[in-house]
């Protein structure tokens, strides 16, 4: 009998350690481990908030949220395996793999092993949340704690939502921003990125009350077609605000052989491009960002209020850009800074204020920069790189160039202020000096001057082209 006592005391003792250590380990992992919150936004340039510079448009919350962290001014997206640009970017985002290995990887495998970004956080011990788009062939459910509202792709567009506006008569004669009859983003009766908003301060409001760290993927739909917004925002950027991009063309010289007049992105607006529709689809491109802007700010706020600011890492970027009237093209699909070039900012702890790194990086370097915060160490078949060294100042760059692609139409690449673009299908080669010609209207590549630097950006491209593993050959 005194050996069974003695045995249910030492039990008892034994499970009372266990408890204590077990909270005290979970109180360490919120002291430890800071949350990390990524704010992610669809069909959004570099040059579209009021902090890049470059544009008259309202983005108050998000400038900011600039000024309050080190911002990246040339973050960009590798490229896409077909014309859902969003789709390759995601899942290079969600995976770590670089462009053709992200279009070859098994997700089903990926998930059954753990790999997804998110479920790395949660290994690490945070609770894992998201909101909006996924658009990856993968269930968010299985990968997050907890998805909600999860939207699979872009909003339904409408037939009146292309080709549109020929003219002021058009317009009057055609769907509204505003009109919620048409879906869209207004498709369940309250607008997607006020829902992402909501969405995410419900789980603000339950998080900031438990001990254990927490991982959000804020994802907007926001500024994606069909350009829908509350009408007092579209009123916000009357057609005398708007200013026409100066590299605007009624039409690219080889929009067809780079990826079509009739792409989806590019039957928005009716060929030739004209000034007036280029003013309205950049009105209502500017009303949607703006409102998404405020939505934002709601979110912000709302980690303000539940006092985990100080402890918590913010990135805001997108999955790609958007041309928007620039070179003539409307969407995504091609290899100018309007499209493959996006914002990316990051604030948190010891994160400098007010600071810009110009060396470039992949917007897609956010994962690992994720998992370096909660403490993982980088798995081997994570590509993309943290970016912590580089605001450390323990390197000058994380990529020697950088690379762009297009399923088999075009390849791009930058590096030391040039950009070499290729056209195979054309074939053309197209040469700009980023430095002297940001808007990348010179095209130096047939100037006999520059024929040294040409040769050296063409070695640079296939030599990227084998390193990559991709699949087309040129």
């Amino acid at each position: 009998m005194k050996f069974s006592v003695l045995f249910l005391r030492g039990v008892a003792s034994v499970f009372a350690a266990t408890l204590v250590g077990a909270f005290v380990a979970h109180a360490e992992t919120r002291a430890e481990k800071p949350n990390f919150v990524f704010i992610f936004a669809d069909d959004l340039s570099y040059e579209a908030l009021g902090s890049a510079g470059r544009l008259d448009i309202d983005t108050p919350h998000l400038d900011r949220l600039a000024e309050r962290g080190t911002v990246f001014t040339n973050a960009y997206n590798m490229g896409a395996w077909n014309g859902a640009v969003c789709v390759a970017s995601r899942t290079m985002l969600n995976t770590g793999s670089f462009v053709w290995k992200a279009m070859q990887t098994d997700l089903a495998e990926s998930v059954s092993q753990g790999r997804f970004w998110s479920q790395q956080m949660k290994e690490a011990g945070y609770d894992t949340y998201m909101t909006g788009k996924w658009h990856v062939k993968a269930n968010a459910a299985e990968v997050f704690d907890e998805a909600l509202n999860v939207r699979k792709g872009m909003p339904n567009q409408t037939p009146e939502g292309y080709n549109r506006p020929k003219d002021p008569e058009d317009y009057e004669q055609g769907w509204k921003p505003w009109e919620t009859k048409y879906g869209g983003f207004w498709e369940g009766g309250t607008h997607w990125s006020e829902v992402v908003a909501n969405d995410s301060l419900g789980f603000i409001d339950k998080a900031s009350r438990k001990e254990t760290p927490f991982f959000m993927y804020l994802a907007f739909s926001a500024a994606h077609d069909p350009r829908q917004s509350p009408k007092e925002y579209v009123d916000r950027y009357p057609l005398d605000r708007i200013e026409m991009p100066e590299n605007f063309l009624p039409e690219y010289p080889y929009a067809d052989q780079i990826c079509g007049k009739k792409l989806r992105d590019e039957k928005l607006a009716p060929y030739p491009r004209t000034e007036y529709s280029v003013k309205v689809n950049r009105q209502e491109y500017f009303a949607l960002i703006t409102h998404m802007d405020d939505q934002i700010g709601r979110i912000l706020d709302g980690l303000e209020e539940a006092g985990v600011s100080e402890n918590t890492y913010i990135v805001f970027t997108a999955d790609h850009g958007l041309s928007v009237g620039h070179h003539g093209l409307i969407g995504k699909q091609n290899m100018y800074d309007d499209s493959v070039r996006v914002p990316f900012f990051i604030v948190g702890p010891d994160v400098e204020a007010g600071r810009k790194i110009e060396t470039p990086i992949y917007l897609q370097d956010v994962m690992p920069t994720a998992l370096e915060v909660a403490g993982i160490e980088k798995p081997d078949y994570v590509d993309f790189k943290s970016v912590l060294p580089l605001l450390r100042g323990e390197v000058e760059k994380s990529y020697d160039a950088i690379y762009g692609s297009y399923i088999d139409r075009q390849r791009m690449v930058t590096k030391d202020g040039w950009k070499l673009i290729h056209y195979p299908t054309v074939p053309k080669l197209r040469l700009f000096n980023l430095e002297e010609d940001p808007e990348e209207m010179n095209d130096l590549a047939e100037n006999p001057e520059y024929a040294s630097v040409l040769k050296r950006m063409r070695k640079e491209l296939d030599a990227l082209n084998q390193e990559l593993g991709d699949p087309y050959e040129f």
